[in-house]
């Protein structure tokens, strides 16, 4: 009978303790929604998180906002300069959550919990496909072939073993400085500058989106496992993480953020510029002489703004969410006075575009030469003012003139390097700046042609 009550109050112990704990092993996530936020640890970059036109993006942090949102969750967005400080930062309690894709290694399941999709990346070779061009099929077809890599990565250090493997005979070349990156590399590529560079499958498809003349169909790489983290103390939350990615890989949200991301051309076209006759260029000059009063504009530099936004057609939306004639983002049309079902309207876009630029005239008002501040404005209308401000503030620190356009748009170039989007002096992370560069060329470039051929 002792022993039969024994096993019983042992039993019920058992019992109570494996509740405690579960019950533990959700506190963490519980107090996370009663608090309603979450500190998330992340890199800036093409893949993770990037400011453009004011608004948050980036694939991981788009998957993250629909995890949040599921849970009623602010996010507090927390940057590290490299992969290491993220997990130190996690195990520091800087942070709830690691929402980058970290390798995932028997060492690091020591001090965290891996959660959340899995990605399987290989490293593939980017090469040229244009018409003409020869595609090597494989890995024995790399002998002879010259390949840029940056020096001492992993892209270097798999061409070097299977280099090895073949017994030699590709001709490995490595870039030195530490203001090229991987991206630049596969820009190169697109352009014909080298030949043959080596990507992470899921970077090379993002690009594929920036510059569709490439092919990223051989493997050369060992694939390797990667995902988000948690610290060991929070099961609950990598449990939450984990639920949520399982029920969610299928629904509409989720494949809408893929193709945003990998599958949506981020080129801006080639279609010509349109003129209908010498004293017009779209059925809009209207809207667009009316509201470039407003901001002592000449109207045909608005009109050339909106092309290059839509082409004119009001009902586009690009790959980011900028939609309508101006290719206005729903916060900043918000902001302006359109409400949703406005925002395809073109006066009402062409009105609240004009009245973004007057604020991002007033903005860059230190730039006193008129001229100049229009190449500010256009830039920052594009992609946002924080990172013009940004590259200004690069450009003082290293001796040029921070209200010349020449000597800036050199370093919003620069702001897809680590060392320059971690520096102090920059606010607003990562970058592709060339994109930027570019926008601002071909506006100004259309609004000189439609100078020429459309009477003012």
């Amino acid at each position: 009978m002792k022993i039969s009550i024994l096993i019983f109050s042992l039993f019920l112990i058992t019992l109570v303790s494996c509740r405690f704990n579960k019950s533990n092993s959700t506190d963490g996530f519980t107090q996370l929604v009663q608090k309603g936020e979450i500190n998330v640890l992340t890199l800036s970059g093409s893949m993770s998180y990037f400011i453009y036109k004011g608004e948050p993006k980036g694939y991981e942090y788009e998957l993250l906002s629909d995890f949040a949102q599921n849970f009623n969750l602010k996010i507090n967005i927390h940057l590290a300069e490299n992969e290491t400080k993220l997990t130190e930062m996690l195990l520091n309690g800087e942070g709830d959550l690691i929402a980058y894709n970290i390798p995932v290694t028997n060492e690091g399941k020591k001090q965290a919990l891996y959660c959340g999709r899995e990605v399987i990346n290989e490293q593939v070779l980017v090469q040229r496909a244009n018409k003409g061009d020869t595609l090597i099929k494989d890995v024995t077809g790399l002998i002879g072939k010259e390949i840029w890599v940056i020096h001492d990565s992993k892209f270097y250090r798999r061409l070097k073993n299977l280099n090895d493997e073949l017994g030699g005979g590709i001709r490995i070349r490595t870039i030195e400085k530490d203001t090229v990156t991987v991206e630049d590399l596969i820009e190169m590529v697109s352009k014909g500058e080298i030949s043959y560079t080596m990507s992470d499958v899921d970077m090379a498809n993002l690009n594929k989106t920036y510059f569709n003349n490439i092919d990223i169909s051989l493997v050369v790489g060992h694939a390797q496992r990667s995902s988000w983290a948690v610290r060991k103390t929070s099961p609950g939350l990598a449990e939450a993480i984990d639920s949520w990615f399982e029920k969610n890989q299928s629904n509409p949200q989720y494949r809408q953020i893929i193709k945003r991301y990998f599958e949506m051309s981020k080129m801006p076209g080639d279609e010509p510029v349109p003129i209908i006759s010498y004293r017009q260029i779209s059925i809009f000059d209207s809207f667009f002489k009316k509201y470039a009063q407003s901001i002592d504009w000449d109207w045909r530099l608005l009109a050339s703004v909106s092309f290059q936004e839509s082409r004119f057609l009001t009902d586009r939306v690009s790959w980011a969410g900028a939609t309508g004639l101006m290719g206005l983002m729903p916060q900043t049309a918000e902001a302006f006075g359109l409400s949703a079902d406005q925002i395809n309207d073109p006066e009402m876009s062409v009105k609240a575009a004009a009245g973004f630029i007057k604020r991002l005239d007033r903005f860059f008002a230190s730039v006193e030469d008129k001229d100049e501040r229009i190449l500010f404005v256009v830039a920052a209308y594009n992609s946002g003012p924080g990172h013009i401000q940004d590259a200004q503030a690069l450009a003082a620190k290293y001796g040029k003139n921070p209200q010349k356009w020449e000597d800036v748009e050199e370093y919003l170039k620069l702001k897809n390097q680590p060392e320059y989007y971690n520096d102090p002096v920059c606010k607003s992370g990562y970058l592709r700046g060339a994109e930027t560069n570019n926008y601002v060329q071909s506006v100004i470039e259309r609004w000189r042609y439609y100078q020429k051929k459309v009477k003012g």
